[in-house]
């Protein structure tokens, strides 16, 4: 006969455990549930998105391209798009898939989440932009439908994300960028850029590390085989025809000069030498912007060179009475007028 206090001890530790693992929202099992329920859901958008780009950009989405896209076995891709078949978010005709109307419609509604909290990152957080995409590649799946118009709203319904690339409405209507690769213009002709493609990675890194960005007016000088030559925001910039290939642009009717007559950038100035601000960069955004707003950097502000660190940055600029630090990488987008020195004296 069991002894009636080892009875209730394995009663309490079947307890215990039953509510380890069953416990409603905590316990381990629903858990689980929650995580492989989130982990298909995932999918299910991912191949939804994969698929709509790829159609988008006048191309047949395969069972290998899906595989490769969500980095997923060829029999896994298989059982996916069956599940979307099932879900009638994809047709399949003669060997080919796409999406149904409503599988458009639950691809435009991830893209348009994605891109509204890039938007986000860029205009309201200090997020480097390389992080951009990461960040709203998680919470594409993490917003609600109603969180999402919400962002929207507190964005000021915003119609470009800060690539370049149309956000979809709520309704699913978006209105495309209408620019060409770089590497289909002709030299020598004022253009400006519209979008800037943050995948592959790698490439985009390269794009923020030059310093391009959409809105900034650029004329190639130099196209061959082996390397674009081109002038943007007051500097050269050559890059190879794969890295150009991801920068889309649209001719200026006219020429717009990059910068006002007698414009420098703030880092040209030498030390001792004042000037004043004519323009911020569209570059600032966010907290970066709001914080040189703050340091009284405006239109209109002087703004004098006082020191250099040993290691040549960051340089010190007296403004407004005050020092302050700014770093080359700062101090490039801001644009100044040289002023005499018996001026600035």
């Amino acid at each position: 006969m069991i002894d009636p206090l080892v009875a209730i001890l394995i009663a309490v530790a079947l307890l215990a455990l039953g509510l380890v693992l069953f416990r409603p929202g905590s316990g381990l099992i629903p858990r689980w549930q929650r995580a492989r329920q989130m982990t298909e859901r995932v999918l299910i958008e991912d191949a939804l998105k994969h698929i709509y780009r790829t159609t988008l950009h006048g191309d047949q989405p395969t069972l290998q391209s899906l595989a490769g896209a969500l980095n997923v076995t060829g029999n896994q891709a298989a059982a996916l798009l069956e599940m979307l078949n099932r879900r009638d978010l994809v047709e399949t005709e003669y060997g080919e898939f796409h999406l149904t109307p409503a599988g458009r419609d639950y691809a435009l509604r991830i893209i348009r989440a994605h891109r509204l909290w890039e938007e986000h990152l860029a205009e309201e957080t200090g997020f480097n932009e390389a992080e951009w995409h990461d960040q709203a590649e998680y919470y594409e799946h993490v917003l609600t439908p109603e969180e999402t118009q919400n962002l929207a709203e507190q964005l000021g319904n915003p119609t470009y994300d800060p690539h370049g690339d149309p956000i979809p409405t709520h309704t699913g209507e978006l209105k495309p960028h209408a620019g060409v690769p770089l590497t289909a213009m002709p030299a020598d002709a004022p253009l400006r850029i519209v979008h800037i493609e943050d995948e592959p990675e790698a490439i985009y890194a390269q794009l923020v590390a030059e310093g391009l960005f959409p809105g900034m007016n650029v004329r190639l000088t130099e196209i061959s085989p082996h390397r674009l030559r081109l002038w943007a925001g007051g500097d050269e910039h050559i890059l190879a025809p794969v890295v150009a290939a991801n920068i889309s642009v649209v001719p200026l009717a006219q020429e717009i000069p990059a910068m006002p007559s007698g414009g420098m950038l703030l880092s040209d100035l030498a030390t001792g030498e004042q000037g004043k601000v004519i323009a911020l960069s569209p570059r600032f955004r966010g907290a970066e912007r709001r914080r040189m707003l703050d340091l009284g950097i405006l239109p209109g502000t002087l703004i004098q060179a006082e020191m250099t660190s040993p290691s040549g940055d960051p340089t010190a600029y007296r403004v407004r009475g005050a020092l302050i630090a700014l770093r080359k990488e700062q101090s490039r987008l801001i644009q100044v007028t040289r002023l005499p020195q018996e001026a600035s004296a």
